[in-house]
């Protein structure tokens, strides 16, 4: 599996027992729609890993508690510790509405009401505030905070996304 097709569910950030089972911060709103997994992809040296998993069970409402078939003791949790975490793209749940994930929104359009902004080429997330890279026709380069106040609608079947910004925004 290449990381392109996967998207990251989380790192491994402890150990929880002497036989092996990992503690896991998932980077979701819901580590619970995560519990009933069969494998995940683990992100070595040599690439993406895959193991698979005897048990998986919520921790404190905001970890997964995880017993992989490949590990069995303390040493081996050790080398996993710190790891990224992967799965296919086709196990995340389906979002509606306003709501998407980064990947399925590149080569959208942007627009307000009122006229055409570009085509999102990338979404950065190196600040506090996630931004739209956004091309416009003209080759310019607008960023655009990704922010609930200022989407108005995703049209997954335009794959559009129309925005109401602030007066001025695309003149920075």
């Amino acid at each position: 599996m290449q990381k392109q097709d996967c998207f990251y569910l989380g790192t491994v950030v402890g150990k929880y027992s002497f036989k092996g089972e990992l503690l896991v911060k998932v980077d979701s709103d819901n580590p619970k729609d995560y519990t009933e997994l069969e494998s995940i992809f683990v992100e070595l040296s040599t690439g993406l890993v895959p193991f698979f998993i005897n048990k998986c069970q919520l921790h404190k409402s905001e970890l997964l508690r995880i017993d992989f078939e490949e590990i069995s003791n303390e040493q081996e949790a050790d080398a996993l510790i710190k790891k990224n975490l992967y799965l296919a793209l086709d196990l995340l749940p389906p979002l509606d509405g306003n709501k998407f994930y980064y990947h399925e929104i590149i080569g959208f359009t942007v627009s307000t009401m009122a006229e055409e902004i570009g085509l999102i080429t990338a979404v950065l997330e190196q600040g506090p505030q996630a931004l739209f890279q956004v091309e416009a026709t003209d080759k310019k380069i607008h960023l655009i905070p990704i922010h609930d106040d200022f989407i108005l609608e995703v049209d997954r079947k335009k794959n559009l996304i129309r925005v109401q910004l602030p007066e001025g925004l695309l003149d920075l």
